[in-house]
């Protein structure tokens, strides 16, 4: 009997331990060859002519609230692009275009969380529960790199800096190969290697109940 239950156990665990890998498993979509993007060629979104309260024209919601709202301090006012509902990790596309090797960048302000204060960008999304994420955290004063494999979020490499609530700091990540690099306000704060995704489409990420607004977001193709 004792025999039959250590059996019994190492089966359910196996079975559980066999469950966790599949659904941790990344789903890859694109490689560098489906890239629709010229080395070279800049996207942008300012958000200035899209309607207050609505989505920019191409965007795949993801999870979250997502709307363009005026804030007279914006980077480029009168509108920014901001996420106010509270979500596991609220995240959206911004675009169909497919980048491999490219430079993304965009203004942002946390503006409140008690849970989380966050502002990422993520990139060479595959779909929704797949992507590599570089995120600023104003409650952690950090910035790290992530990758979001099977819905599961796995942090790669972390690096501190400070991250003020309430006012416009700039988020911009550059992706070679498979060299990630992530810089707060022109400074290099976090890089690392990582083989999972090698090309995807680009978007916006917060965590939990971030209130975050972004703006001037450019992604270049090298």
């Amino acid at each position: 009997m004792k025999s039959r239950m250590i059996v019994y156990i190492i089966q359910i665990t196996a079975v559980f331990l066999l469950s966790g890998c599949t659904n941790s498993q990344a789903t890859v979509k694109y490689q560098p060859g489906d890239k629709n993007v010229e080395a070279g060629q800049t996207l942008q979104w300012s958000f200035d002519t899209d309607q207050v309260g609505g989505l920019p024209s191409g965007v795949q919601l993801f999870s979250g609230k997502w709307e363009v709202r005026t804030e007279t301090d914006a980077p480029s006012p009168p509108k920014a692009f901001c996420q106010t509902g509270t979500a596991q990790y609220p995240a959206l596309s911004l675009s169909d275009k497919v980048f491999a090797d490219v430079v993304i960048s965009t203004n942002f302000k946390p503006i409140s969380g008690s849970e989380d204060r966050a502002a990422g960008i993520i990139f060479r999304i595959q779909d929704k529960d797949n992507f590599y994420i570089l995120r600023a955290n104003a409650l952690e004063d950090n910035v790290n790199i992530y990758k979001y494999v099977g819905g599961s979020r796995h942090e790669i490499k972390g690096g501190s800096a400070k991250v003020p609530s309430g006012q416009w700091e700039e988020l911009r990540v550059e992706v070679k190969g498979n060299a990630i690099r992530g810089f707060l306000d022109g400074k290099l704060v976090v890089e690392t290697h990582d083989d999972t995704f090698k090309a995807g489409k680009v978007g916006l990420w917060t965590k939990a109940d971030s209130v975050t607004c972004f703006d001037n977001v450019k992604a270049t193709a090298k």
